[in-house]
C-alpha cells in the first residue's frame, strides 16, 4: 500500500520536506497538476507526511473515503503519464 494525496491539497509542501525517500513532488504545470503527488512505487508507507499536512489531505490508500478513491489513480498517473520527477528536475 501507499499513501495518497487527494484534492484537499493546498500545495503547502511540508509533506515533501519530511519524506525520507523524496517521493512527494509538486505538480507542474500547476494548472494541469494542482496538488503534490506521491509516487506509489517509491513510497515506503512510513506515514511521516500525514501529520505535516495542515488540511489532512494525505491518507493511507486503504483509509481513503469513497469520494477520494480516484486520487490513487491520479497520483499514479502523475508519475506514469505526467511529468513525474521531471517536475522537480530529477
Amino acid at each position: 500500500m501507499t499513501h495518497v494525496i487527494f484534492d484537499l491539497c493546498i500545495r503547502d509542501g511540508a509533506c515533501a520536506e519530511v519524506c525520507p525517500v523524496e517521493c512527494i513532488v509538486p505538480g507542474q504545470p500547476e494548472e494541469e497538476w494542482p496538488w503534490f503527488y506521491i509516487d506509489p512505487d517509491t513510497c515506503i508507507d512510513c506515514g511521516a507526511c500525514v501529520p505535516e499536512c495542515p488540511v489532512d489531505a494525505i491518507r493511507p490508500e486503504e483509509d481513503l473515503e469513497p469520494q477520494y478513491f480516484a486520487s490513487t489513480e491520479i497520483n499514479a498517473k502523475f508519475f506514469i503519464d505526467g511529468p513525474g520527477y521531471a517536475a522537480v528536475g530529477k
